[in-house]
Formats: structure tokens, C-alpha cells, sequence
């Protein structure tokens, strides 16, 4: 007994030597408080990763014993949160061709021409973020346009919204694709009018082309992963929960973590279709000592995405005659998956962006949190884009959360109404009609489809407008949140989605020092102008993250 004392008294002393207690003064900050309002403070104080306290204007300021920072009147805020991005394709993106933003099949081929130009040459040449809707003639790519110029190097670009994507004639060779080709279920092989492949694979069969390209190297997976957290971290984002990952994605973050090579939090979501998937599920819950790597989860997908018309809808594409989308699963497998992960434990987060696939979604959420009794678990549905009028109440009785992504709703407005019509639209993109509703949003990007600058979701979810304002009043802007119901979606309502409200998502006492320092007050500026916020210094576990 006396050793064991001593021992404590041993690890006390040492903890007290090393402590490092930092009070960051003369600061504009705000958070969100336990009853859910939103309070200014002008300084913070932290010991290691912990808060200690946060002062008012009228508190006095320790000054012994502890390090002092000057915030110089700049804005602070809780550390920001994604629930939805996808970390290892952002990573890989920044080191692919980009084709965000192009303007024609012709110019996404042009740049790949110069990325190839200016880069190591690999086995393929991979890419993503083209999007037919951009291009005058709104059609998908073909392969023969890349065919000109790459005749013996395989290449597979994805689409902006992940969910189709598009090949050349090596690649499609290597895959053993040709007219007689079959489409898997719940995926497409588009087709000319000779039967003849056209290079665009749709949702369940982009993996026709994707199983073909060679794994990264461990040490490549890792590398990505830092990369791209860094990059993350730099925009403000301190935690992201990462939709959808595999067995060695996992044991990567394992590694990192492990090395203390974490620079942000990650929530991961364990892909439902993993190998290794029932041994991951009898693992349970884990979580580093940190925190900064935690699953509690499993992703699947219901449907596929309205850009490539792959969300499956109730009633047919009001562009599209007689085409309503395409389900991943038939219903009684999506059942098994679902009621598979709820007994183990586990929350379930479904994508679904169709009414369809909300609708079925929802209703086998409802027999089946039911059934495992697992509402405790805050099951979640990912984007929750398009709902029937009738279905938004369902969420809060259901205590299920959505995990939506405002900036979907200011691209997509362009397209959102051809391919739903004037009624349907009325369901989608509705965050207001699900706050009225007491439903809880969990605000993300859906990174790398879209920026992963959270300062573009919140500046969305005020203004309904692009970054050029337009729509002039906002698009469908009865259904905009306010600037506090947006800070939320990306603070205290994501970290609850994630089961850690208790140690992020806002400043007080023993939770975690993660906070960012940006360059203006977002509740006091412009709405207009809130998406040009810059990120000054982004803090975790209260240490300030290295960008480079």
C-alpha cells in the first residue's frame, strides 16, 4: 500500500512539473453554453488538453505560473465540426487531378493533360470532381475524348459527387468491360445507342473499374491521411467524422495515433461493406486515450446522388421520364445490415438522398430501433436531401439525427428543381421545416465533393446563395437557419451526432482545448461575406496544429 502511494504522489509530482497552464487574453469569444445559448467571453485559460475557465470583461486574470498569449481582439470559437467528409479521398484528391469547376469535357481533359505533364507518372491517372451540369450540353464524358490522348494509361476520374464516374478505353480494357457487359444491381454501365460502353459507370458499378486500380502502400495510406487532416485542420476544422472507411484505413489511424501523428479528431463510420467487417463489429466501440480517434458507427448507402440521377425517388425524375434512381440494396438486405449493426451495438448511418430512399430508410429505422431498443444510440441518415412532407416529423420521434450538408443545397440549385419539380423541391434541402420540427441537424461538407471550408456551410445554411449571391433573396429561403442554428449544425449538434458533446463542441470547464482564432466576428459581420472568413490558428488538445 505504501508503494502504491508513493507511486501516486510520484505521477502527481511529475504531472504538476510538466503542466502547462496557457490563459489566451484580449480575445472576442463566444460558444455555446448548456441551455443552448450562445455567450461571449474575453479570455480563456487551459491546462494541457483541459479548460480550466473561461472570463468575462469584468473578471480579473490570473498572472502567476502560467503562460500568457495576446488574442489581440481576434474572434474565437469552439473548434469546428464536419459530420460528414471522407478523409482519405480528400488527401488523395489534393495529390490527383482536380476538375472541380471545368467548364467542358474538353477542358477536364486538357487538364489532365497537364496534371500528367507536371507530375510522376503512376500505373493510372486518377482524378475527381467533374460535373456534367456545368458543361453546355449537360452529358456525360466519353471515353473516346480521353482515348486521343492517353491510349495506354488507364484512367478513372470521379464524378464531384463520388457516385459515378468515368473511364477511358485502357481502363475499361483492363476491366474486361465491353458491350456485353452486364450492370450489377443498384449500379449502371451507360451505354450508346450501339450497345457500346460509353466510359461512365454509375454508383455499384464504378467498382467494375475501381477494383482494377492497385491498393496504396501503407506508409502512401498514412501519408495521404496526414495530409489531409492538415489540410483540414487549416480551414478550422479540429474534428470530422469519416464516412465510411475499410479495415486498413482503420489500422492506419491506429498507427498515427499511436504515433501521435494525429494533427485533428477523427469519428470514423466503418464501412458496411467492409471484409472484415463482422471482427470489427465484435470489437465494439473504440476510442484512443486522446480522443482523437474514436468509432461508434457503421456507414451504409441507400441510394445513389441526384447529380448522376442515381437518388432513388418515389415517383420518376421530372427530367428523366420513366427513371426513378436506383436502390444499393434490396430492401430485406438494407434490414439485415441495419438490424446487424444495431444488435451489435453500434449507431447506424445510412446515406439516403431520394424521398425513396428516406422513406425506407426511416421506416426500417422505426422497426428496428424498435426491435434492438438502440434510440440511446442516435442513429443517424446521411444528406436526409429530398423527404416527403409527411417524413420530416419522423425524425425527431425516431430520435434520429440528420446529417446534412449545407453547401449541396447551393450547388445543386441549379439542377435540384429539373430533376424534382415544384413539388418535391418543397421536401428538400429543408432545414428549417426539420429545426421547426425539433429535428437535430449535423452540419458537414461531404468533403472533398464539396469544400471542406466550414465557413462555406455555415455561410450557405444563412443566405441560401452562392459566393457571388446569387440567388438575390436566396434559394428557397424560408428554409435558411439562422447564424446561431448554423454555428450549432457544425458545433454542439455535431459533436452530439458523434456521442462526444461531453468533451468538444463547446468552451467550458474539463472539456477539450479545441478552439480556432479566425479573422472576424461571424455573428456580428455581414451574412454575405461570412464564407470569406480566414482561419488564423486552429488549436487541438491545446496545442496549436502545424499546417505544414
Amino acid at each position: 500500500m505504501k508503494n502504491i502511494l508513493c507511486l501516486a504522489l510520484l505521477a502527481l509530482f511529475h504531472f504538476s512539473a510538466f503542466a502547462q497552464t496557457t490563459l489566451i487574453k484580449n480575445i472576442n469569444g463566444y460558444t455555446i453554453n448548456d441551455t443552448g445559448q450562445l455567450i461571449q467571453f474575453s479570455a480563456i485559460q487551459f491546462t494541457d488538453d483541459k479548460i480550466d475557465q473561461l472570463f468575462s470583461d469584468n473578471k480579473t486574470l490570473p498572472s502567476n505560473n502560467i503562460h500568457i498569449i495576446d488574442g489581440h481582439g481576434k474572434t474565437l470559437l469552439p473548434g469546428l465540426i464536419d459530420a460528414h467528409g471522407h478523409v482519405l479521398s480528400y488527401g488523395l484528391s489534393l495529390m490527383q487531378v482536380n476538375l472541380n469547376g471545368v467548364v467542358s469535357e474538353q477542358a477536364a481533359v486538357q487538364r489532365a493533360i497537364k496534371f500528367q505533364g507536371s507530375n510522376n507518372k503512376s500505373q493510372w491517372l486518377l482524378g475527381r470532381g467533374w460535373n456534367q451540369v456545368l458543361w453546355e450540353d449537360q452529358q456525360y464524358p466519353k471515353a473516346v475524348s480521353l482515348d486521343e490522348y492517353f491510349k495506354n494509361t488507364p484512367i478513372w476520374f470521379n464524378r464531384i459527387d463520388g457516385h459515378a464516374g468515368w473511364a477511358n478505353s485502357k481502363a475499361m480494357q483492363l476491366a474486361g468491360i465491353d458491350r456485353t457487359s452486364v450492370s450489377p444491381d443498384g449500379g449502371e454501365i451507360i451505354k450508346d445507342e450501339n450497345g457500346e460502353p460509353t466510359g461512365v459507370f454509375i454508383d455499384n458499378a464504378m467498382n467494375l473499374i475501381t477494383d482494377k486500380i492497385p491498393p496504396l502502400s501503407n506508409q502512401a495510406l498514412k501519408s495521404a491521411l496526414v495530409t489531409s487532416m492538415k489540410a483540414l485542420a487549416k480551414f478550422g476544422l479540429t474534428s470530422v467524422h469519416d464516412a465510411g472507411i475499410d479495415h486498413t484505413n482503420i489500422a492506419a489511424y491506429k498507427a498515427l495515433a499511436d504515433e501521435g501523428n494525429m494533427p485533428i479528431r477523427v469519428n470514423a463510420m466503418i464501412d458496411i461493406n467492409d471484409s472484415k467487417l463482422n471482427a470489427l463489429l465484435a470489437q465494439g466501440w473504440f476510442k484512443t486515450v486522446d480522443d482523437k480517434f474514436n468509432i461508434n458507427s457503421v456507414k451504409i448507402s441507400a441510394d445513389g446522388a441526384l447529380g448522376s440521377r442515381g437518388a432513388a425517388l418515389i415517383k420518376e425524375y421530372s427530367d428523366l421520364a420513366e427513371h426513378k434512381g436506383l436502390l444499393l440494396y434490396d430492401p430485406k438486405t438494407l434490414a439485415l445490415l441495419m438490424h446487424t449493426a444495431m444488435k451489435a451495438g453500434f449507431q447506424v448511418n445510412t446515406h439516403a438522398i431520394g424521398d425513396n430512399a428516406n422513406k425506407i430508410v426511416l421506416d426500417l429505422y422505426q422497426h428496428y430501433i424498435a426491435d434492438t431498443k438502440t434510440k440511446h444510440l442516435r442513429h443517424r441518415v446521411e444528406h436526409a436531401q429530398i423527404l416527403q412532407l409527411k417524413d420530416i416529423p419522423r425524425f425527431a420521434k425516431l430520435g434520429v439525427i440528420a446529417s446534412m450538408q449545407a453547401t449541396h443545397a447551393t450547388s445543386d440549385k441549379n439542377m435540384a428543381q429539373d430533376r424534382l419539380g415544384r413539388e418535391r423541391i418543397l421536401g428538400a434541402y429543408a432545414w428549417q421545416k426539420l429545426t421547426q420540427a425539433n429535428a437535430i441537424i449535423a452540419g458537414g461538407s461531404d468533403f472533398p465533393i464539396e469544400s471542406a471550408n466550414p465557413f462555406f456551410g455555415i455561410h450557405a445554411s444563412v443566405t441560401r446563395q452562392d459566393h457571388k449571391n446569387q440567388p438575390e433573396s436566396g434559394w428557397f429561403p424560408e428554409e435558411s437557419l439562422s447564424i446561431k442554428q448554423a454555428f450549432k449544425t457544425f458545433t454542439t449538434q455535431a459533436a452530439y451526432a458523434a456521442h462526444q458533446g461531453q468533451i468538444i463542441g463547446s468552451l467550458s470547464k474539463n472539456k477539450k482545448a479545441d478552439f480556432i482564432l479566425i479573422d472576424q466576428d461571424i455573428f456580428n459581420v455581414d451574412p454575405s461575406i461570412i464564407w470569406k472568413t480566414k482561419v488564423l490558428q486552429t488549436w487541438v488538445d491545446g496545442k496549436k496544429v502545424a499546417y505544414e
